[in-house]
């Protein structure tokens, strides 16, 4: 060692070595972009040249299926004279309905074979038949369908080899503005793609008019149409992150809805291992309420009731024969809290229930006019007529 040395660039300007750094980091960057560059020519040569979408898309489009149904649709209503004895001898039996053919989309999730898709694409379907990415047709069982979340699994007859399962993404890690991409079948135009953005997350399902669902859904502007239900909503990393299930029409059109995949994910084990998906709920019909709702109804002179002028959400009916009813809840009580979560729409007790278990006690905190009471609920298993 010799006493008293100097670092080798000690002598240079310090001008001169912060322009040796910046080379070696732009050298150092530049060898990394080429590297990745070969990599990915090295995965996917055919799509390395192509924009992210295309590579997205990629990824997935193998896994994507078309599924043609058909279902018997009884005839109701028929006019009374057409069951006349004498026409019967003349003609025989008359026609009592006739096939509907239906078709949607749908995404490989096994290699066993299992395909998941709405339950309104296989609802009532007595033949399912499944055409896969290369035009394979293979006919399907439908092995459990859930309406109250719109989701079923479908198990192919025969498995071919190539059968690919599609990547599956985060929805929990999704936020507004966020790529979407809606792969599927409408109109019967096969691999169709549509681009798009996340508009909103945990859009609740009873707002788009449907009082016989459980959903929170992502919300796109991609473009969906009819057929493309069942089909997968994927990210520019080309994993899928939703389940394409319904489109808005009429005032406000061009908003699409997809069903988040956590929880198909969840939905779709259950019905694969034939496993029942069962919903707790507690018998009421709820509706939301502000503050400055209820401040605008108690200002009208012609006001029957008093609300509470609170957040929440409000009793509008307490269905008979439920848990709701052994409770003690009426209609008008505004519920305020359920478990340790404060409840400021019917949208935050509902999450409540579904993560529930049943038959163990829900604490309420409710508002009775201007009283505040604690009330002990036990969820029950979801009638198949009922949604709430």
């Amino acid at each position: 060692m010799v006493i008293g040395a100097t670092p080798c660039c000690a002598g240079l300007p310090r001008l001169e070595l912060s322009r040796q750094l910046m080379g070696r980091w732009q050298g150092l960057c530049a060898g990394l972009a080429v590297l990745m560059a070969a990599l990915l020519f090295a995965v996917e040569p055919a799509l390395a040249a192509h924009g992210f979408v295309a590579q997205a898309v990629g990824r997935v489009a193998p896994s994507v299926v078309r599924i043609d149904t058909e279902r018997q649709v009884v005839m109701s209503g028929l006019d009374p004279g057409l069951d006349d004895p004498l026409l019967r001898e003349l003609f025989g039996d008359l026609p009592s309905g006739h096939r509907e053919n239906g078709q949607g989309s749908g995404v490989v999730i096994g290699r066993d074979g299992l395909v998941l898709t709405n339950a309104h694409v296989v609802e009532g379907a007595d033949r399912v038949q499944v055409s896969l990415a290369d035009g394979t047709q293979v006919d399907g069982e439908v092995v459990g369908s859930d309406p109250v979340t719109d989701l079923a699994v479908v198990r192919l007859a025969s498995t071919p080899q190539k059968l690919k399962p599609a990547p599956l993404g985060d929805s929990d890690a999704l936020e507004p503005g966020d790529w979407a991409i809606a792969l599927g079948h409408p109109y019967g135009l096969d691999r169709t793609v549509t681009l798009g953005i996340v508009s909103s997350l945990h859009r609740n399902i009873s707002s788009l008019g449907f009082t016989d669902k459980r959903l929170e859904l992502i919300q796109t502007d991609a473009a969906i149409n009819p057929g493309n239900s069942g089909g997968p909503l994927i990210n520019d990393a080309g994993e899928v992150i939703g389940l394409n299930t319904l489109v808005r029409a009429g005032p406000g059109a061009g908003l699409g809805f997809a069903i988040p995949i956590n929880l198909a994910k969840g939905v779709s084990d259950r019905l694969a291992s034939g496993g029942e998906v069962v919903h707790p709920y507690l018998g009421l019909q709820l509706v939301p309420l502000t503050v400055r709702r209820a401040k605008e109804h108690n200002a009208d002179p012609n006001a029957l009731v008093q609300l509470p002028e609170h957040d929440g959400a409000l009793v509008q009916q307490v269905l008979e024969d439920s848990p709701a009813v052994e409770a003690g809840l009426r209609r008008g009580d505004l519920v305020i809290s359920a478990g340790q979560r404060n409840v400021r729409a019917p949208s935050d007790l509902l999450a409540v229930v579904e993560s529930s278990t049943l038959g163990d006690p829900l604490q309420l905190k409710v508002l009775r006019g201007s009283e505040q009471m604690e009330l002990s609920i036990k969820p029950a298993p979801l009638p198949m007529t009922q949604a709430g």
